[in-house]
C-alpha cells in the first residue's frame, strides 16, 4: 500500500504541473488550448535534443529547453490565437485551432525524432531510497519537490505581482479588465507563456522518470483537464489536489484490477464527480442576478 501511495503521488505530481499550467491558460482565454499537449512533449524533446544530441550539460539543457518551451507556447498566442480573437472567432474555432496546431506540432517532432522511445537517462537505474516502506528514486524525489516548489511559486506570483493580479482580473471579466485599463493582450500572453512553462517541466521530469515518446503530450493533456476539473477550475490548490487525487486513484486501480485500465478509472472519477460536484472540490458555484 505505501509503495501504491508513493507512486501515485509521485504521477499525481506530473498531472498537477500540467492542469495547473493548463488552468492558468484556460482560466484567462476561456478556451481548451489542445496544443498544450504537444508543448508539454516538446518540452520534453527539446531537453533530449540539447542534453544528448548537442551534449549540453543538464544544468544548462533544461533551463534552455523551458525558456523554449515558453517561447512556442508565446509564439501560438501572438501568430494563431490572438488574430483570430481579433476577429472575434468563437470558441469552437479556436480549439479546432488548437487541435489542429497540436496535430501538426506532434507531427513535426515525429519527422524529426522519429516515432522510438527516446530516453534522457544516462545513468545505471538506482534501486531508490526506503522512504516509509516504498522505494522512491532520486528523480520521483525531485519531482514531488519541483512540484511543490512550482506550486507555491505560481500561488505568490498571481497572489502578490501586479502582472498576477492583472491576470487574475483578466479570468474573472475580460472586458470590465479592458475597460478599466489592463492590457489584456499583454495578461493572455503571460498566461501562454507560463502555461507552456509549467508543462515543459512536468515533462521534462516524466521523461526522466520514463522515457518519451512522440504521442506523450495527449495522454498528459487529458489526466490535466481531468485534474484541473476535479480540483475546481482556476483555482491552485484544486490543481494540486486533483492532480494527487487522480493518480492516487490510477494507482490503486492498478494494484487490483490492472495497468490498462488507468484511463478508465480517470474518467470515472471525472464522471463521479460531474455528477456529485460539477465544481470541482474548490470551485464554487456560479449565481446568476438578474435586473
Amino acid at each position: 500500500m505505501g509503495q501504491v501511495l508513493a507512486n501515485g503521488l509521485i504521477a499525481g505530481s506530473a498531472y498537477a504541473l500540467v492542469a495547473l499550467g493548463f488552468a492558468v491558460i484556460y482560466g484567462t482565454t476561456r478556451f481548451f488550448h489542445v496544443a498544450h499537449g504537444a508543448i508539454y512533449t516538446a518540452g520534453a524533446y527539446i531537453t533530449y535534443a540539447l542534453a544528448v544530441l548537442c551534449r549540453i550539460p543538464l544544468g544548462v539543457a533544461i533551463p534552455a529547453a523551458v525558456i523554449l518551451s515558453c517561447v512556442l507556447g508565446l509564439l501560438t498566442e501572438t501568430v494563431i490565437y490572438r488574430p483570430l480573437r481579433r476577429k472575434y472567432a468563437a470558441a469552437l474555432v479556436l480549439l479546432i485551432a488548437s487541435l489542429g496546431l497540436y496535430v501538426v506540432l506532434q507531427n513535426a517532432i515525429s519527422l524529426v525524432f522519429g516515432d522510438d522511445i527516446k530516453s534522457i537517462r544516462s545513468a545505471s537505474v538506482q534501486e531508490g531510497f526506503n522512504v516509509l516502506g516504498a522505494r522512491i528514486t532520486l528523480v520521483q524525489l525531485v519531482t514531488l519537490g519541483v512540484a511543490a516548489a512550482l506550486f507555491v511559486a505560481t500561488g505568490l506570483l498571481l497572489g502578490r505581482t501586479r502582472l498576477g493580479k492583472a491576470l487574475r482580473a483578466v479570468a474573472s471579466d475580460l472586458e470590465l479588465a479592458r475597460v478599466t485599463g489592463i492590457d489584456t493582450d499583454r495578461s493572455i500572453l503571460f498566461a501562454f507563456g507560463l502555461g507552456s512553462a509549467l508543462a515543459a517541466v512536468a515533462a521534462i521530469l516524466v521523461s526522466f522518470d520514463v522515457d518519451m515518446t512522440p504521442t506523450m503530450g495527449m495522454n498528459a493533456l487529458l489526466m490535466g483537464v481531468v485534474a484541473t476539473i476535479i480540483g475546481g477550475i482556476g483555482s491552485i490548490p484544486g490543481a494540486a489536489v486533483g492532480g494527487l487525487l487522480l493518480g492516487v486513484a490510477q494507482h490503486l486501480g492498478v494494484w487490483k484490477i490492472g495497468s490498462q485500465w488507468q484511463d478508465t478509472i480517470a474518467f470515472a472519477v471525472l464522471l463521479a464527480f460531474l455528477l456529485v460536484r460539477p465544481q470541482g472540490i474548490f470551485g464554487r458555484k456560479l449565481r446568476k442576478a438578474e435586473i
